[in-house]
Formats: C-alpha cells, structure tokens, sequence
C-alpha cells in the first residue's frame, strides 16, 4: 500500500508520443497551474517576511498582508490541484488494484475516475456560484483592508474546474490505451519507477558484490 503516487515516471503514467493534441493540451495546462501555484507560495512567503520585518523591525502595523497571505496560500493549493492530478500525486490506496489484473484493474480505474469527475465537477458548479453571487452583489471581507471577495473564491472554480479537467484527460487516455490503470505496470503490479530514481540498497550492494 503506498500512500502518494509522486513516485510513478510520466512515461509509465501516460504515453505522450501517442497522445492526440488534445490530452497534451490538457496536461500542458495542469503543468502550468503548477508553476502559477508555485509562485502564488513564493508570494506568501516573500510577503510573510515582508509583515515580520514590519512588525518586528520596524514596529509598524500591517493592514493587508495576513489575508494576502491566506488568500494566497489556498489560492495556490487549489490552482495546483490539476498539477499533481498529472503527476499521479494525490493520496492512492492501492491495495484493490495491486491484487486485480487486467480488465478488472481498468474497470476499477474508470469507475475511480468517473466518481472522481463528478464529485470535483459538483464542487467546481457550486464554487462558481459562490464566485459570482460574491461578485454580483459587490460582496467584500468587512476587514480594514477589505477586498472584494470574488478575487480569492475565484481560485475555487477554476482550481476545481481544472482538476475536473485534468481528470477528463486521464479518463479519455484510458479508453484510448494512452495510459495504464492506476499507472501501475501490468506484469507485476507494481508502480514504475521514475528514470531518476535511486534503487533499493540492497540491490545495489549486491550488483557491487
């Protein structure tokens, strides 16, 4: 049983060469939602430092920089939600499909995915009704910096709208044979490695030996 799936290679996860343009597509734009999630936590904690060297420092007052950084921080986890999607990274139990074979291992990956798109897709419909009753009646965070609040829930739609579309792609490279079930290899049942990963040490002492 492993607990995160970071481990699996992208060519074990999804046969690119084959790929038509639109499954690239889809994947291109979860890479992307990563970097953006990326900087979005670079801003938090450049603005973190920001508010302690004002507050400790220079012993001022600081008016906008907690919510910067709250809205910043759960702006990234949601926007960077379709990235790990790609890369096979969110908590896997894998104990069903490690003991199921063939067809039965890609049943269960399409009925997993199924569930999975319309529980995301469900959350991703009413967040995006959150964001605009937010945005059509001015709605704002009653704070003394007080923004608007459809710039934060924005992240709630598109973080959850993106996921469910980085979970279509993975649907769709299934059917098609573009990639494994669960990214597991069929012979025996096991998770790839990535190119870049460091072998069991006693593998390695033995090859030494």
């Amino acid at each position: 049983m492993s607990g995160v799936m970071l481990n699996t290679s992208e060519r074990a996860a999804f046969d690119a060469a084959r790929a038509p343009f639109i499954l690239k597509a889809i994947r291109a734009i979860s890479e992307l939602c990563g970097w953006i999630a990326a900087a979005m936590f670079s801003a938090a904690i450049f603005i973190t430092c920001q508010m302690i060297f004002v507050r400790y420092v220079l012993n001022g007052s600081t008016v906008w920089q907690t919510e910067m950084i709250t809205f910043l921080a759960v702006g990234a986890t949601l926007i960077g939600l379709p990235y790990v999607q790609k890369h096979q990274g969110h908590v896997n139990v894998d104990v069903i499909p490690l003991v199921l074979r063939g067809r039965a291992r890609k049943a269960l990956a399409i009925f997993v995915l199924l569930i999975s798109i319309a529980a995301v897709g469900a959350v991703a419909w009413y967040s995006a009704i959150l964001w605009y009753d937010a945005w059509d009646w001015g709605e704002t965070t009653n704070t003394p910096w007080d923004p608007p609040k459809w710039i934060p829930y924005l992240s709630l739609p598109l973080g959850f709208g993106l996921f469910a579309l980085q979970l279509l792609g993975d649907l769709a490279a299934l059917l098609l044979g573009y990639a494994k079930p669960f990214a597991l290899d069929e012979e025996n049942g096991e998770q790839s490695a990535p190119k870049n990963s460091t072998e069991p040490v006693e593998k390695l002492a033995k090859e030494r030996a």
